[in-house]
């Protein structure tokens, strides 16, 4: 499995982002650490657009982009190394391995940011720089442009511009190279293989933390680095929550199981959603809905390909599953009426996808104006329509309260179509009464 980029990859992106920025200079922080609880830190994940142009992962660093610099076009500040410190936290690169190891053309401590900065945002008048995630890092960059009010710097303007250094970035992001291809193919192939592990395993009796905890080891015993968002294991009513990370439910003979989860592979994310029967068959109710949604999510995948928007395959799942609605007497018809009052939206609240890359909902923007935007190669997307039926809606008979279920795979746009990079994970009822259970009754066979 590919789980690593190489050199060359990284430094490619940093010269497509150099020439972007053009005359102006870029600042980009890493992310911060967060607290957990009293003190002890959440496992750091690295800011996306960093690791995008950097690889570095470290926390307490700082990416400096200076195109115009005579020497300095890419510069790292970092934190020195420690041995005492990294003794209990871990090794470090320094300043050496910033340069060394990820391709700085000079590299410092970050004592030093405050003195330094000033070299390469001399005479700039446009700075890539994102307000708003990290308050503290604000207020220095703020602090920094206000010195050339109050000391009036000779050396040329400052920066009479702010922008997004995503306007750049995430565009960049947005369509993904061969290389990261490998690596999200990978990913794609362990979570497939993590679900058909659940599914085998299942038997009424386990909890919904059981499967989880089955689904994020296979994550790390094939290469992963865990879960790409907190796993979803939803039996029963749980289904109906689209969000539900708790996890604690004892599973019941004949709940449903809708298990939402991804692997992270070299940072890139898979997203994965499969929902299956606990005791192998599904009831009549569950398989009717199950069949409305597996029939919308396999015509949205047919959609995709080049100069399709992600509204056009959306409003069809929204058609497709609002005449099931109203075939199976969940709601009123005429179709068409159904979708104009909005009526659907009971059972079906959410959008049909969403990019998918180094973060699970990806940077990218889908509306160009007021115009949705074409799909292009090598765009990767999520398809993922599902029915929601929650355990007191009283505008439905007793029997189809609490089902819920929603089919999730990873699609690439291909020149000339897609490419179904979850294609392993089973979805057919057929495939699913087989694998469902199967290895749970071989231990219980011996």
């Amino acid at each position: 499995m590919t789980t690593k980029l190489t050199p060359e990859v990284f430094r490619a992106r940093r010269e497509r982002f150099l020439d972007a920025l053009g005359d102006g200079v870029a600042i980009l922080p890493a992310a911060p650490t967060r607290l957990r609880s009293n003190d002890s830190d959440h496992r750091y994940r690295a800011d996306s657009d960093v690791l995008y142009l950097t690889d570095f992962a470290e926390p307490e660093a700082v990416a400096v982009f200076a195109p115009k610099h005579p020497e300095h076009q890419f510069v790292l500040f970092v934190r020195p190394r420690d041995p005492e410190r990294e003794v209990w936290d871990g090794r470090r690169a320094g300043v050496e391995g910033a340069v060394l190891e990820y391709g700085a053309d000079v590299a410092f401590p970050m004592s030093e940011l405050d003195a330094r900065l000033p070299e390469y945002v001399d005479g700039r008048e446009r700075l890539a720089y994102r307000l708003g995630r990290d308050e503290a890092f604000d207020r220095r960059v703020i602090e920094l442009l206000m010195s050339y009010h109050t000391t009036r710097r000779a050396k040329g303007p400052a920066p009479h511009t702010i922008f997004d250094p995503g306007e750049i970035v995430h565009e960049m992001r947005l369509r993904k190279s061969p290389e990261e291809l490998a690596v999200m193919r990978s990913g794609a192939a362990a979570s497939a293989e993590a679900h058909r592990a659940a599914m085998a395993a299942a038997m009424p009796g386990m909890h919904e933390y059981e499967l989880e905890a089955l689904i994020e080891y296979t994550f790390r015993r094939l290469g992963g680095n865990g879960p790409a968002y907190p796993s979803i294991v939803g039996s029963g009513a749980n289904a109906t929550i689209l969000h539900y990370i708790e996890n604690t439910r004892r599973i019941e003979d004949g709940d449903l199981v809708l298990v939402d989860a991804g692997s992270e592979f070299g940072y890139y994310a898979s997203d994965i959603t499969r929902t299956w029967p606990v005791s192998g068959r599904f009831s009549s109710e569950q398989r009717a809905i199950y069949e409305v949604v597996l029939e919308a999510q396999l015509e949205a995948i047919s959609r995709v390909r080049p100069g399709v928007t992600q509204h056009e395959i959306h409003e069809g799942v929204v058609r497709t599953m609002t005449s099931g609605l109203v075939q199976l007497g969940l709601i009123d018809g005429p179709v068409d009426e159904a979708i104009e009052k909005g009526t659907y939206k009971t059972f079906y609240m959410h959008k049909t996808g969403h990019y998918l890359g180094l973060d699970v909902h990806d940077v990218g923007k889908y509306k160009s104006g007021d115009a949705w935007r074409p799909l292009e190669e090598g765009m990767v997307i999520t398809i993922e329509p599902g029915l929601y039926v929650a355990e007191d809606c009283e505008t439905v008979a007793p029997t189809w309260r609490g089902i819920g279920v929603r089919i999730e795979d990873d699609v690439l746009v291909t020149a000339d179509g897609h490419e179904v990079l979850s294609e392993a994970a089973p979805k057919l009822v057929a495939d699913l009464e087989r694998i469902v259970g199967s290895a749970a009754s071989a231990v219980t066979a011996r």
